[in-house]
């Protein structure tokens, strides 16, 4: 027998549950920054995939966080009915009302003026419970210690800065605090922002996972200043072919600023310094890719000089 049924025998509502499929006790955030119109969810759990459930966001809608016995049609039902009109209060309590397992669920929903409302059953795994505000609700079940949410609400009102890094800022108070009272195991981040009505894939700016990981808000902050430092090199290809070049060499400088020690950066710098004509600085760039990635050097063998001017003349240059 599944362990997880044992849970019957505490929780007599859950027999009326056609499946166990997702237990995802955890600690979450939802939130919105006005000034740029993002909205983000952040979450960490003892359990595996914790981003394939909980998070839900549409750029000019709002957020939506849904868990602990977990019925993920609250996030994409909660987005439909903000975006057709619905206050993030008239949201949840429309699909609570709905919802005969109401008492182990826990939502939270964001809307686009920023107005949060969450719910935590009362048959949630304590310690449970949420802290709203102006602009995000931080909630938590099954924590070890009732100061996760108030300790989240805290860092995220008192952290300054882009609102992804305030969501991380407030999931690390919550770890801090006591996090998941099982430990950890896996985190996501998800924010967006309206970028584009008809290439609505563009709004989802962030979207980062940590599937399975003794630490997996270290290895979440390590892959965001990840996405950061691509997010830079992005744009210096962007501004390349707009024949923008010194800002295009500062957009990657910027990029290995945050991550120094990345070869692949490293060599389609030297790429690009290559096609301005900045021989000497190629060759010092792309022989520190090569340095640190040998691999690099049989890439370049390979590339005719109508991708990458000069390749097989770089090559001889190399150590």
């Amino acid at each position: 027998m599944n362990p997880r049924y044992l849970l019957f025998l505490l929780f007599p509502v859950l027999a009326q549950s056609q499946s166990l499929n997702n237990l995802a006790a955890t600690f979450s955030i939802v939130a919105h920054d006005p000034s740029t119109g993002e909205f983000g969810v952040g979450v960490q759990s003892h359990w595996f995939s914790v981003g394939q459930v909980v998070p839900w966001a549409e750029a000019g809608v709002g957020a939506v966080a849904t868990q602990s016995f977990v019925e993920v049609s609250y996030g994409p039902k909660g987005l439909d009915l903000m975006k057709r009109g619905k206050t993030a209060k008239q949201a949840l309590e429309e699909l609570l009302a709905k919802d005969s397992l109401a008492s182990v669920r826990q939502v939270a929903m964001i809307d686009a003026e920023g107005n949060a409302a969450a719910h935590t059953g009362t048959d949630c795994i304590s310690f449970a419970g949420q802290k709203t505000g102006k602009n995000y609700s931080c909630q938590g079940n099954l924590l070890a210690s009732p100061r996760v949410w108030e300790e989240m609400a805290r860092a995220f009102e008192n952290t300054t800065g882009p609102l992804a890094e305030r969501i991380l800022a407030a999931l690390d108070a919550g770890q801090a605090a006591g996090g998941d009272a099982r430990g950890r195991q896996s985190a996501a981040l998800v924010v967006v922002k309206k970028v584009s009505e008809s290439e609505p894939w563009k709004n989802r700016i962030v979207d980062l996972r940590v599937e399975d990981s003794d630490y997996p808000l270290k290895e979440l902050s390590r892959v965001y200043n990840l996405h950061r430092a691509y997010d830079w090199a992005n744009k210096g290809d962007e501004y390349f072919a707009l024949k923008e070049y010194d800002n295009a060499l500062k957009a990657y400088d910027t990029a290995l600023g945050i991550v120094p020690e990345n070869d692949e950066l490293m060599f389609w710098k030297g790429s690009m310094e290559m096609m301005m004509g900045k021989s000497d600085e190629a060759v010092s760039d792309v022989q520190r890719a090569v340095n640190l990635n040998p691999r690099w050097r049989i890439l370049l063998e390979r590339l005719p000089d109508s991708v990458f001017p000069q390749a097989q003349w770089i090559v001889k240059q190399l150590r």
